[in-house]
């Protein structure tokens, strides 16, 4: 068998074996189960954590954004998003035309 060095607080190693002795078991044996635990999860199960965690989010995100402070009719008439005023006409010709007036005047004489 192996030894393992690694680097963690020294609070949450305190908290750590007092938790695995009231368990019934030795820190080091709860490192093992980790391990084998994660060395053994599969492929399917690293998906279902991550689906969770993203729904975790969404759920988040939607909370937040029915609890944030609601904008006026007016203000949403006066303001488009940013996403629009990026995509608005053609975008590419406004940057061609933007480098272009931007390098001409760099080579201006002074």
């Amino acid at each position: 068998m192996s030894n393992l060095t690694i680097s963690v607080d020294d609070e949450l190693i305190k908290q750590a074996r007092v938790r695995a002795i009231q368990q019934g078991t030795s820190l080091s044996a709860k490192v093992r189960e980790f391990l084998l635990q994660y060395v053994n999860e599969s492929d399917d199960t690293r998906q279902k954590q991550r689906d969770e965690a993203t729904a975790r989010l969404m759920a988040a995100i939607d909370n937040a954004a029915t609890h944030a402070a609601p904008q006026t009719a007016d203000a949403d008439a006066q303001r488009r998003p940013l996403r629009d005023e990026l995509y608005d006409g053609n975008f590419r010709s406004r940057d061609r035309d933007h480098d272009r007036d931007h390098t001409a005047t760099s080579r201006a004489p002074r």
